[in-house]
Order: C-alpha cells, then structure tokens, then sequence
C-alpha cells in the first residue's frame, strides 16, 4: 500500500520536507521512496507547498493514502479527490466542534421536614439531658 507523507531534510531548527510517495512500511528516514512530489517548507511565510498536482492526483485515483498532515496541506492547495480523507482528519482533529455535554449528576433529595423535626427533637432531648441539674 503506498502512502504520500513528509520526509524531512534539513538541518536542527529549519525544517524542510519532502513530499513523498512510500511504501507504508518504509519509514520516511530511510530515503527509499517510489515518486518525490514536492517540497514543503513551514518556515517561509505563507508554508510554501510546492508539488506536482497532476502527479499527486493521479496517485490519489491509483489508492494511494495521503499522511493527515498532507491531505490538509493538499486540501489548501486544491487538490481533487481528497473528501474522503479530510473527513477523517476534521473528525479527529476539528477544535470548533461542541465539547461532548456530560449527564448531569444525580440530584440528592432532601428529606422532607416532617422527617428532619424528630431528629432536632432528638438532639434537642438528649442536650437537656446532658446538661448538669443545678
């Protein structure tokens, strides 16, 4: 099964990466790949996505599956044929849906008043009791 994701390049603190199509066992250190697409490079204003569409979307008809991160940068540039994936990545990512609402807590019933006055007769009983007889 083949998968277009980013390799990175690049040295520490500039990230560069590579778009690339990969087998989904290789891993995107190794530097095997079937087709190099495009480049993209968050640094630069604007993250500069430079790709070839025609090669992208003919990829994407043969099966290939785009890494969340690629189809979200493939989906701002334009690229057809990504509904399917973006639905995914917008279920598990999406910030602007409505926070799931929890069930309330069970409500503690109060007694009734007429069960509460035995018990203040109770202590009011047992407090005249302790008191010293003078």
């Amino acid at each position: 099964m083949l998968v277009i994701r980013l390799s990175r390049v690049g040295r520490s603190n500039l990230q560069h990466f590579r778009v690339v199509v990969q087998e989904h066992t290789w891993s995107p250190k190794a530097g095997k790949y079937v087709a190099l697409l495009g480049s993209y490079n968050p640094s630069d204003e604007g993250n500069k996505l430079s790709f070839d569409k025609e090669k992208t979307e003919q990829f994407l008809k043969n099966g290939a599956t785009p890494s969340d991160t690629v189809a979200r940068l493939l989906k701002k540039a334009g690229v057809s044929g990504l509904d399917k994936f973006i639905q995914t990545y917008t279920k598990k990512r999406s910030k602007s849906a409505p926070a799931e609402e929890k069930p309330a807590a069970p409500v503690k019933k109060e007694k009734p008043a007429e069960e509460a006055k035995p018990a203040e007769e109770m202590k009011a009983e047992e407090k005249k009791e302790e008191a010293p007889a003078a």
